[in-house]
């Protein structure tokens, strides 16, 4: 049969990618197929063009999930001292960033490039710019209708992605197949992704667009320690996005703009050793001039140091160490790095990542509910699904 392929894998992403890599090295003859002109534009895209390609902190740990433990086995069984040896296997220089993030010295493109080229080494073979209009199982086999003709396969992966970023092909293609096929889904939002407000604290913010401090953001018992920035629509910045994951709308968040610095015995202590002090520019030796006049502004405290009681000073604290706020919502999947939910785990085996009720149908990577912390964990999950489906498609 012409057309027959041992494994059809849908969706050249990061792990499509991987997966046909692994499944061709096994002997496996590969198809991969992929709706877009482009090939992986999220890595293209990612780490400002240097593809923030894993992280050294990997740990289940950095995954949400209905099923917390599913990831486990995946990650244990491709590390990112296995995805690093690839990288230098090719000769591609990178740097540790900070928090175990590691990013190409040049460019992203060295990433997509050394997939390719293990691909071609591997005999899968690549078809770009092919739309899927119906898969059909009969006999064991997947046949698939497509733009660019007919294909019948033993093996069908899954691998393409959520409906993050929408203007580089994000479409629900994967969730439509796992629903013809009876599968459960956990329903999608946006996560990683920038929050937005509303009346005075979106004027507020817009006043202080383009403003970032280091800050500490808590949403129930999850807490994260990174940049934040205020922008023309609400906050953003990694500290912002990571705790966006696990943001429900009506519930607020607790920034702490100053976490080194305990601002109620700090405003005392300057005011016994300074109360001549204007406040504005007391609070500006810790915090940014601007948001310092604006916290000032928003709380009416101006004037001395020694002019102003101290509990409209412990307010003024509360409110660089304890802000609290309510999102009206995030920016959407327009500007969101990743999709939460997916495909549900329970419907998978952790093992090798194939649907336990429909035999030869494997998701992985991004389509799967499994979704990463900021900072290279979503490539690792997606290096370390493919290669766990592409052991056995």
């Amino acid at each position: 049969m012409q057309n027959y392929y041992d494994v059809i894998i849908i969706g050249a992403g990061a792990a499509g990618l991987m997966c046909a890599i692994e499944t061709g090295k096994r002997g496996q003859r590969t198809l991969l197929l992929d709706h877009s002109a482009k090939i992986a534009e999220k890595i293209r895209i990612s780490g400002g063009g240097r593809c923030n390609f894993t992280n050294l902190h990997t740990k289940p740990e950095n995954f949400l999930s209905q099923n917390p433990d599913f990831c486990r086995s995946a990650l244990s069984r491709y590390q990112p001292k296995d995805f690093i040896a690839l990288v230098e296997k090719h000769g591609i220089a990178w740097h540790e960033k900070k928090l175990g993030q590691l990013f190409c010295d040049q460019s992203s493109q060295q990433i997509i490039d050394m997939l390719l080229n293990e691909c071609n080494a591997a005999g899968a073979r690549l078809q770009m710019e092919t739309t899927i209009t119906a898969i059909e199982y009969a006999n064991s086999l997947y046949q698939l209708k497509t733009s660019g003709g007919d294909y019948t396969c033993q093996s069908l992966a899954i691998a393409t992605g959520g409906l993050s970023i929408p203007k580089i092909g994000a479409t629900p293609f994967g969730y439509h197949v796992a629903a013809q096929f009876g599968l459960n889904m956990i329903p999608p939002r946006a996560g990683l992704v920038p929050l937005t407000f509303q009346n005075a604290l979106l004027e507020r913010c817009k006043e202080l667009s383009g403003l970032s401090v280091e800050a500490t953001v808590t949403c129930g018992k999850i807490t994260f320690a990174e940049g934040l920035l205020f922008t023309h629509r609400g906050l953003s910045g990694p500290s912002i996005l990571q705790i966006s994951s696990y943001w429900q709308e009506g519930q607020d968040i607790i920034v702490n703009l100053a976490p080194g610095t305990n601002m109620a015995e700090w405003l005392k202590d300057q005011k016994r050793s300074n109360p001549k002090q204007e406040i504005p520019n007391a609070l500006a030796e810790i915090l940014p001039k601007r948001l310092a006049q604006s916290i000032c502004d928003e709380q009416n405290c101006h004037g001395r140091l020694t002019e102003c009681p101290d509990r409209q000073l412990m307010n003024l604290a509360a409110a660089v160490n304890d802000w609290r706020i309510r999102p009206s919502g995030t920016e959407g999947y327009r500007t969101a790095e990743v999709t939460l939910g997916g495909v549900d785990t329970r419907e998978l085996s952790s093992k090798t990542m194939e649907a336990k009720n429909q035999p030869g149908l494997y998701f992985i990577g991004e389509v799967v509910d499994v979704t990463g912390h900021l900072g290279g964990f979503n490539f690792q999950w997606a290096w370390a699904s493919g290669y766990a489906a592409g052991q056995y498609a």
